[in-house]
Parts: C-alpha cells; structure tokens; sequence
C-alpha cells in the first residue's frame, strides 16, 4: 500500500492518446546499463545500444546535478586505440548495433560533436548502425554538420529559466538560446528529441512550463520527460525531487500540449516507491512510452489496455 501521495489524472488524457496512437506502450531498456525486474532483463543484450562519451570524464560545466558522474558510465573513446569509427566498427562486430554519443560540455555548453563528424558519417552509411547524440547547447555549425551526419536524433535539454541555466549548468546563456538550438535543429532536419528535466532548479519546478511551450513551438520526434535524480557526491545530493501532485500534473499538460506527438518518460527519476508511481502517472497520463520501467509496469500497462512493446534502445529509436 503506497503512502505517498497519489494525484488523480483526468481521463481525457487517455482519450488524446487513443485517438492519436495505438493501443500500445514501448518500454525502453538501453543496453548502457544492466536492468532487471520480475518482468524484464537485459543482460543477455546489453551491449546492443551502447553510450559513448568523446570527451571521457572531462566536462567545463560541471553542473550542479551531475559533476561528470553521467560520464563515468559510458565507453570513454579516449581509452580507445582509435578513431570513433574504429570503435563502433569493433562494437558492431561484437552485436552493437547502435550509438548515443555523448560528452562533456565545453564553456560555451557545446558537445565537441564536429571533429567527429566524418565519422559519425561512416557510422551511419558503412555500419548502418542507429546514431544518437547528445548536442548540449549547439550553434548552428553543429546542427548543420548534424543534419549532413544523417544522426536518428540529437537528445538535448530544454531549459525555460535564466536562473537554473546558471545556477545549475554554470552557463551563461538564456532560455531563448535554447529556443535557436530548436529552430537550427529543425532548419537542417536533425530529428529532435528535447528532454525537459523536471524539479532541475534543485527540485523545484522552475521554468518546465516555459521550455514546453518552446518545443511546442518547434514540433519534435518525440519528447522525453525525466525528473531531477539526486546522485552521491554532487551539490544536489540531498535534494528533494518535485512531488507526485506536480510530476502528474506536468504529464497531463504536456499530453493536451502535444496530443500527436509520441511523449516518453525517459531514464532518470527517483528510485523507490516513488518511481512506481511515476511510472503509473506515466500511464495514467497517456504517455508513449517509458525507459527502464518499475517492477510490475509492464503487468500494470497491460491491465489498462495497452499492448507493451520492448526496445533495447533509447527512447525512439526502432531497429
């Protein structure tokens, strides 16, 4: 029996999602990192989508909810004898059979994605393989080699308010540069896939009203939910994440806010009960889809009607 507090999510929200949609939910389980529940288990893939950091654990920003521990977990390409290419050739002969290739930010809050560039080419025509990148806060040089790279989807934080972008990032930028990344992104065809992290101003909902509107100015692929996670050893180690009333609420209105466009609960929230019942919202809420999902989602889905489908990937990416 839960005893957190649990909202109610009005019906309609599962009308806007059966009218637009199939009856079905896609539960995500990238390969970067093992999972296993009583009703999923990865490890017999787990090297089929795989996380590549270009910059190792080096990152300028340093921000607030991460300080680099994100990157620790991927394949540092620094380690490797060789060039992005090289290594994604040696991940697809060993069953990999795509990429998100991340990094830390420069100071201006760019991942250093250009020199890599002709690779990533390569990779996509000579590989075939699903590409995914993690862009940080691009200038349209970058968006532009992006679109030419032919990458399935650049993944890139929204953020809506001045303050967290340098309180938490450590950048000196606006909301409205965002809002350029989206329209570069869009000017060169790069499929976008905006993150919105909720409770990211130190587990306050600051500015995720704002950076919806902008990705509702400049339609997605798909949009990807995820609730600030307090991780060891960084400054937000302790920070309490938004409540379930307001996780639920901001579900809701981004469904009416984007009725055709597929919304996924992405990687990150808190563990515990907690993320039972955020993953429950998720459902409640007629979102698409949900990474890593809780014990016994999967069962809960089915209860209400959808069909689960299972991609070893990131969110969006279909093989």
């Amino acid at each position: 029996m839960s005893v957190l507090s649990v909202p109610q999510i009005s019906t309609e929200c599962q009308a806007i999602r059966q009218k637009n949609f199939p009856a079905e939910i896609v539960f995500h389980t990238p390969g970067f990192r093992g999972y296993k529940t009583d009703e999923l288990d990865n490890k017999t893939i787990v090297e089929e989508f795989v996380s590549v950091s270009i910059t190792g654990t080096t990152c300028a920003l340093k921000c607030e909810h991460c300080n680099t521990k994100v990157l620790r977990g991927m394949t540092d390409l620094r380690r490797f004898d060789g060039s992005l290419f090289d290594l994604c050739e040696s991940l697809s002969e060993n069953g990999t059979r795509g990429v998100l290739l991340s990094g830390g930010s420069d100071l201006q809050g760019r991942v250093p994605l250009l020199p890599h560039i002709e690779d990533i080419k390569r990779v996509r025509k000579e590989l075939g393989m699903a590409v995914r990148v993690h862009v940080g806060l691009p200038d349209e040089e970058t968006c532009a080699a992006l679109g030419e790279a032919d990458v399935d989807g650049a993944m890139i934080d929204i953020i809506g308010h001045r303050d967290t972008i340098r309180e938490v990032y450590h950048l000196d930028a606006d909301p409205e540069d965002y809002e350029d990344a989206l329209s570069w992104l869009e000017k060169y065809k790069v499929p976008m896939v905006p993150h919105i992290v909720l409770g990211l101003h130190y587990g306050k909902m600051l500015g995720e009203e704002r950076a919806l509107e902008m990705i509702v100015r400049h339609p997605p692929k798909l949009l990807a939910l995820v609730v600030l996670m307090s991780m060891s050893k960084t400054a937000m180690s302790n920070v309490i994440p938004p409540s379930l009333e307001e996780i639920g609420a901001f579900f809701e209105r981004t469904r009416r806010a984007l009725p055709s466009t597929p919304v996924m609960l992405g990687c990150a929230r808190p563990m515990g009960e907690m993320k039972v019942e955020i993953d429950r919202l998720a459902v409640k809420a007629g979102l698409n889809g949900i990474a890593f999902p809780a014990n016994g989602i999967v069962d809960y889905a089915r209860q209400v009607g959808l069909q689960p489908q299972f991609v070893n990937a990131c969110c969006g990416v279909t093989w």
